[in-house]
């Protein structure tokens, strides 16, 4: 029964094997998409940042793309570059 209990628990050890093998990889390659987005997100440069602190430049916005940009993080199309803004209310699908 020795033997029997040796090749059981060599079968127990390489699925374990497998799995921190599959586990590592898997963590590894996070690591690596994490990395690349951080470097991503550091390079990015445009008209709605100032140069100055980082933040973003709200002075010609209406009050309606300032609302949606504090309650809901959207930055209007015309900033990033886009398509010129709709009109407000109009073109808009869903909402809350």
């Amino acid at each position: 029964m020795d033997n029997n209990e040796n090749i059981n628990n060599e079968g127990f050890n390489m699925k374990q094997q497998k799995f921190w093998i599959i586990a590592g990889i898997a963590i590894a390659i996070l690591l690596i998409l994490v990395i690349w987005q951080t470097v991503k997100i550091s390079s990015l440069t445009g008209k709605a940042f100032s140069e100055s602190c980082g933040k973003l430049d709200t002075t010609d916005w209406t009050e309606n793309e300032k609302m949606n940009y504090e309650m809901h993080g959207t930055v209007p199309a015309r900033v990033q570059g886009g398509a010129p803004s709709a009109s407000s209310g109009s073109g808009m699908v869903g909402g809350c």
